[in-house]
């Protein structure tokens, strides 16, 4: 009965944390198929930075998407690594969630070249840093452990946050704005959310009988006596 309870939970907690990550990209398919559907063109609700009158493509950017690869590039790395967020860092999960969604999107306003600026990248470099450092902060080896799993699946991403052409067709900017965003993040967030426990030793007093010079001394004479009387 117990075994049946605790699996319930297990299955439950896994629901809840595949749930808004599901949601998420769901909605970036549906509006790419629609986009794509009508033949119309998203591209302008993408972040162009420092221009004023665009700043709002930094809450629209994420939901647009160049073709059906980067859709879906998108959209797997997003679903794995949202619900490894909500999964371990339940209760700071919608926080990083949207804290990286605004200013990932922000920061690439203020730094990225002048171009337009699609897709969920930033978003996703954010969680993917995040997870990586915040299991090494916290020391502890559940979360040690995600970090090995995102550093193993996508530890190339770390090349993708510098330019390595003159008119790079990627948004290296994008990537290093999540990525900065993430790393600081982990580090803002690292006393909240689960933590290595504390080890507590118990200490017991061990009671020592101890035992006068003066008992000594009558006891030694003791022992001469009952010896003499045998």
């Amino acid at each position: 009965m117990q075994k049946e309870s605790n699996s319930s939970i297990e299955k439950r907690q896994i629901l809840n944390a595949i749930f808004i990550p599901f949601i998420l990209v769901v909605i970036m398919s549906l509006i790419f198929l629609l986009e794509k559907g009508m033949d119309w063109d998203f591209h302008t609700a993408g972040v162009y930075p420092r221009r004023i009158e665009n700043i709002w493509g930094i809450f629209t950017m994420v939901f647009v998407h160049a073709d059906i690869n980067h859709l879906i590039n998108n959209i797997i790395s997003f679903f794995i690594l949202g619900s490894f967020l909500y999964l371990f860092y339940d209760e700071i999960a919608s926080k990083v969630l949207i804290i990286s969604y605004i200013f990932s999107g922000l920061l690439l306003w203020i730094i990225g070249r002048e171009n337009w600026h699609i897709g969920a990248s930033g978003l996703i470099y954010s969680i993917a840093f995040f997870l990586f450092f915040s299991g090494i902060i916290r020391r502890h080896i559940p979360l040690i452990a995600v970090s090995l799993v995102v550093a193993f699946i996508y530890g190339s991403m770390v090349w993708h946050i510098f330019p390595w052409q003159v008119q790079d067709p990627v948004s290296w900017e994008g990537h290093l704005s999540g990525g900065f965003i993430g790393l600081v993040l982990s580090i803002y967030f690292r006393k909240q959310g689960q933590q290595r426990p504390v080890k507590i030793w118990e200490e017991s007093d061990e009671e020592i009988e101890y035992i006068s010079e003066d008992e000594e001394d009558d006891g030694a004479e003791k022992f001469k006596i009952d010896s003499n009387n045998d």
